[in-house]
């Protein structure tokens, strides 16, 4: 497999965490200026994970020459950064103003559709790229 060139990989990563803090902030003003019935709540362990992912995510996606990768765990991470400071910023819970239904139904906010998006992005950005680069892959006996 090819090294990765360093230059690159700091821009795929200046990318992703400028995209992540931009998704993550339309997310937090729209649940500022939203009313929000429903709440959920999260645990430290939840809060611990979507920190855990988004480390993750900044430091190894960029790795990958693939800018359609980066833009894509950049909207994950905006959607998991924005879950991430509404949990601690909202004492009753990460608020959920957009609903689907109003007796039943589903409540979520923009950052689960940014974190859902965003990985639908990265995971196919992924596919395409192994399967354009198979031939840099080593089988492993």
């Amino acid at each position: 497999m090819r090294a990765c060139n360093a230059p690159d990989v700091n821009l795929r990563r200046a990318v992703l965490v400028a995209i992540a803090v931009s998704f993550a902030a339309v997310d937090l003003v729209h649940k500022s200026f939203a009313a929000a019935d429903y709440h959920h709540a999260r645990t430290p362990v939840a809060a611990l994970v979507m920190g855990g992912v988004i480390v993750a995510l900044v430091v190894l996606v960029p790795r990958i020459s693939s800018n359609a990768a980066a833009v894509g765990a950049g909207i994950a991470c905006g959607g998991a950064l924005g879950n991430l400071v509404s949990l601690l910023a909202w004492s009753g819970g990460v608020p959920d103003p957009l609903l689907i239904g109003r007796t039943t139904g589903v409540a979520f906010n923009l950052a689960d559709l940014f974190a859902v998006s965003g990985d639908m992005l990265l995971l196919s950005a992924v596919a395409v790229h192994g399967v354009r680069h198979r031939h840099e892959l080593r089988e492993r006996v």
